[in-house]
């Protein structure tokens, strides 16, 4: 069997807790602007932070609708249109940035700082 066209990670969990906690994940790295995670996490992170910033670049109520869908929480759904989505209003995608860290303490798993640029 031919993996063609699947995309992502399972990252060891169920469809609902995975879609949940990256979703929360990218609420997190709108609110902070930094968010310090495993690698794997932080690579499927930075594909749907980067959809969303660009949502908040158009800045349009279609978009915003769209936005709430995906993160459920108002004040970062409005930080996202108000304030990050302005600020690249010229650049044309890669608005985040991952750093790797050292390895986790506990179980050696490797470890990346997401952050907006």
């Amino acid at each position: 069997v031919m993996r063609h066209r699947v995309k992502g990670r399972k990252l060891g969990r169920r469809t609902e807790h995975r879609e949940a906690m990256l979703q929360g994940m990218v609420v997190q790295l709108i609110t902070h602007e930094r968010v310090t995670t495993t690698e794997a996490k932080a690579r499927e992170v930075q594909g749907l932070a980067e959809k969303m910033i660009t949502k908040g670049r158009v800045g349009s109520l279609h978009q915003r609708r769209q936005a709430l869908a995906v993160l459920t929480d108002k004040t970062a759904v409005g930080k996202l249109f108000d304030d990050i989505g302005p600020r690249y209003a010229e650049r044309h995608g890669g608005y985040t940035r991952m750093t790797k860290l050292s390895p986790r303490q506990g179980d050696s798993a490797p470890m990346a700082a997401l952050e907006l640029v």
